[in-house]
């Protein structure tokens, strides 16, 4: 199953730590504070639990959504470069 990382993080240190644990766990950055790629029920736990410590006391805002792959294939991009 596919799963999207967004988050809104002020601080710049914990936004970037937060970028380098999605990358670890092979997301890939599709917006600037967006990650998407696919992971099974324990990795997304793992990952969870990974953000979780890494954001610690800071404000911060981290969704984590499980995507399953008939939707992934109605998705639509627009890309303009």
């Amino acid at each position: 199953m596919h799963t999207l990382v967004i988050y809104d993080i002020t601080e710049d240190k914990i936004r970037n730590r937060i970028a380098e644990v999605c990358k670890d766990y092979g997301l890939r950055r599709i917006q600037w504070s967006a990650f998407l790629g696919k992971l099974s029920v324990n990795l997304r736990e793992e990952l969870h639990l990974k953000l979780v410590k890494t954001l610690k006391d800071n404000d911060g805002d981290i969704q984590l959504y499980p995507i399953c792959s008939k939707d992934m294939n109605l998705k639509k991009e627009i890309i303009n470069v």
